[in-house]
């Protein structure tokens, strides 16, 4: 399937950006987090919160381990807003494994196989009068151009991406942030005919302003929830992604991000650092139990106990408490005392069920 997704941006309005000013000595904020031009593409990436849709999608088409390579790579790098832009469900459809070529011709389409600053793209337009041609990675043909400061990038499709956030030096090359997603060229039948076979979510709740889809595991859903990114880093720097793409079934509470917030100021970037792995996996699996526990289950067993309190194990070791408050509220309680809500239950997956809460659940 060629996809071409050319309606996601026919009539669609270019947004307005401030002129682009190159950074030599700094790298500028992106998606509210620092940028280190000692870190590769994908390193610095995870961290941007205006990028996750992108980072979700890297990984889906298995290019993590290219983009950490030595390059260089110049990545035009759309942001979740120029996802959310494309046609509903389009997203959805690319992130299935059976549309992992579709997916890595979009993404590469995105990519050069050089370092190009943003001085020297606007030297390469104007020496050819106003329009570059550069062909990308994925054997797209962009039309590049420069005007007042800011560059603009034409795809296969006409659509046009602005390039709002320039010159984010990596150690493996540089980033430049766009405004819209750039498409090959169409194949509308393949793209009609792919979207009408999409498999639907089902009866499962939506989580992060995603659709959750029973057929996949419990990664590949959380990588589309707005919600979990926090939860969804911290399991990559625990090393735990192959664990729970595995057959499982596990029943993950999950943590939002502004339960993760909610912690001391710097407990997160503690936990985030390498030194701090062991720990980091305790708290993490301290939330997964081996079976799949349904919300009726965990509530029946706490109503039906003689302490109102059903008690069970988690895969660390440390226990876990379910209780049911009067209003029908499903509240699980760590070893520390805390009590946290489910907020989303039942949330079926492939390989188990996720129940979301709204705190951190912590061992002793």
């Amino acid at each position: 399937m060629k996809v071409s997704l050319h309606a996601a941006l026919l009539g669609a309005t270019v947004l307005v950006a401030s002129p682009v000013v190159a950074q030599t000595t700094e790298n500028p904020m992106v998606g509210g987090a620092a940028m280190f031009a000692d870190r590769n593409i994908v390193e610095n990436a995870v961290n941007s919160a205006d990028h996750t849709t992108l980072v979700a999608a890297v990984q889906a088409a298995g290019l993590v381990d290219t983009l950490q390579t030595a390059g260089p790579f110049t990545v035009f790098a759309p942001t979740n807003d120029a996802f959310a832009a494309l046609p509903a469900g389009t997203v959805e459809t690319l992130l299935m494994p059976e549309n992992i070529d579709t997916l890595t011709e979009v993404l590469t389409c995105h990519v050069l196989g050089a370092n190009a600053m943003s001085d020297a793209i606007a030297g390469m337009v104007a020496d050819d009068g106003g329009v570059h041609m550069v062909e990308t990675l994925g054997g797209c043909m962009l039309e590049v151009r420069s005007e007042g400061g800011m560059i603009t990038l034409t795809d296969e499709t006409g659509g046009t991406a602005t390039v709002t956030i320039a010159d984010v030096v990596q150690s493996n090359g540089v980033i430049h942030v766009i405004d819209a997603v750039l498409l090959p060229a169409a194949d509308e039948a393949a793209m009609e005919s792919d979207m009408d076979s999409e498999m639907a979510a089902g009866d499962n709740p939506m989580v992060g302003g995603a659709p959750m889809f029973a057929n996949r595991n419990i990664i590949e859903n959380a990588v589309n929830s707005a919600d979990h990114t926090t939860l969804v880093a911290a399991v990559q720097a625990a090393g735990l992604v192959e664990t729970l793409q595995g057959e499982g079934p596990f029943t993950v509470f999950a943590p939002t991000n502004a339960a993760f917030d909610a912690l001391p100021a710097g407990t997160v970037e503690t936990l985030l650092m390498e030194e701090n792995r062991d720990t980091l996996t305790r708290i993490l699996t301290s939330h997964v139990v081996a079976g799949n526990i349904s919300a009726a289950e965990l509530m029946s067993q706490a109503r039906n106990s003689s302490d109102g309190f059903y008690h069970f194990d988690t895969v660390s070791g440390a226990s876990l408490s379910a209780q049911v408050y009067g209003s029908g509220t499903l509240y699980i309680y760590d070893e520390s005392g805390n009590a946290w809500r489910v907020t989303i239950a039942d949330v079926n997956q492939s390989n188990g069920v996720i129940h979301v809460v709204d705190g951190v659940l912590l061992p002793r």
